[in-house]
């Protein structure tokens, strides 16, 4: 498992919608699930398979991901 250290909190989130880039910071204890698009208002959902928003749209797994080692199967997100 990763160390708390090596977690990491900044992520940029691109939109499928216009490519819109945005950093954002990662809450370290939960998912999260909707995110709304700064420059075009989608709505942006975890794709299938992904926890959340970050996984399916960040440069950057979200924490408990990272937590996991970056096996998605078992991370536990809130």
């Amino acid at each position: 498992m990763a160390g708390m250290s090596d977690i990491r909190l900044q992520t940029v989130v691109t939109c499928p919608e216009c490519g819109h880039k945005t950093a954002e910071t990662m809450p370290q204890d939960a998912c999260q699930f909707f995110y709304d698009c700064k420059a075009c208002g989608a709505i942006l959902k975890p794709r299938p398979g992904d926890c959340c928003v970050f996984c399916s749209y960040g440069t950057v797994k979200c924490p408990p991901v990272q937590a996991s080692d970056g096996e998605r199967g078992s991370a536990r997100c809130a």
